[in-house]
């Protein structure tokens, strides 16, 4: 291709790519302003910040500084640091994505999906927001209190979070829809009515897809990871997560050798059963 057709290429894809981030930031600004909060103008480029991160993760490219500085922050030059702190807090606690600074000189920034499971797959669209943190926060409390955490006790944890029942979130819609229906569905929890309760109350445990699909010992290590701490500080629970994980691996290991002792039982029928005869 000539170099002035690719030049010109790359113009125009660099053209598109402006102006879809200028509507993602049109969009988000619009949706926070929606909310019944009073937010200080430093409280909104955090929220910005926050909707321009998952954009780049979305589309699978780097963050710069000064990609943030032209199309974000803009006049909050001097509070990069701060708002860039808190909204790759919020990352972490939120979408279990981890903000890792590449290139020290040029300051570019890329989003790690810290969590090894498959729970951004509830939706099958891509491209849809992350949501590994808020369900692994979630796991997390129900394991925290025995295995089965009050519906009080949920709402709790998820309004630190900045997530409250009935109000819209900029990110997640309405949470209370995500965490009793859709995650619901999605096998990833439980959701029932407390046995005798009167007035009824409700419950939350793991789901069967979430003990599939991670362990008590990985949810233990991202809410120490929440609270700044290890696993060890909190050692009743991570005496069970371990005897969990040694049950977990004697399950597996007894899965592998029923397996290979299938595999090798067909294996003998076959060797042992008598050729058929050629016919004249």
């Amino acid at each position: 291709m000539p170099r002035g057709r690719k030049s010109k290429l790359r113009a125009r894809e660099n053209r598109r790519q402006a102006q879809e981030e200028d509507l993602v930031l049109q969009r988000a600004t619009a949706v926070s302003h929606t909310e019944p909060t009073n937010r200080d103008p430093l409280d909104e480029m955090v929220v910005l910040s926050v909707y321009y991160l998952l954009y780049k993760y979305q589309i699978k490219e780097p963050i710069t500084k000064a990609d943030m500085l032209r199309n974000v922050i803009q006049v909050y030059r001097n509070r990069f640091h701060e708002i860039l702190k808190r909204a790759s807090a919020h990352m972490e606690m939120v979408f279990g994505l981890d903000l890792k600074e590449v290139d020290p000189y040029r300051h570019i920034y890329v989003l790690i999906n810290k969590l090894e499971i498959s729970y951004d797959a509830i939706l099958d669209d891509v491209r849809e927001v992350p949501k590994t943190g808020l369900v692994m926060a979630v796991l997390g409390v129900i394991f925290m209190n025995g295995n089965c955490a009050t519906e009080e006790q949920v709402w709790q944890m998820l309004n630190l979070m900045g997530l409250y029942a009935g109000r819209k979130h900029f990110i997640f819609g309405e949470p209370r829809k995500l965490i009793t229906k859709d995650l619901v569905e999605a096998n990833y929890l439980e959701y029932r009515q407390v046995p005798n309760s009167d007035p009824p109350c409700y419950e939350f445990l793991w789901g069967p897809r979430a003990h599939a699909e991670t362990s008590k010992i990985k949810v233990l290590e991202f809410m120490a990871k929440i609270h700044d701490t290890v696993p060890t500080a909190f050692p009743s629970l991570y005496e069970e997560a371990v005897k969990d994980e040694v049950e977990r691996a004697r399950a597996r290991a007894a899965a592998k050798a029923h397996t290979a002792a299938m595999a090798s039982a067909r294996s003998r029928a076959r060797a042992t059963s008598p050729s058929r005869p050629n016919k004249v």
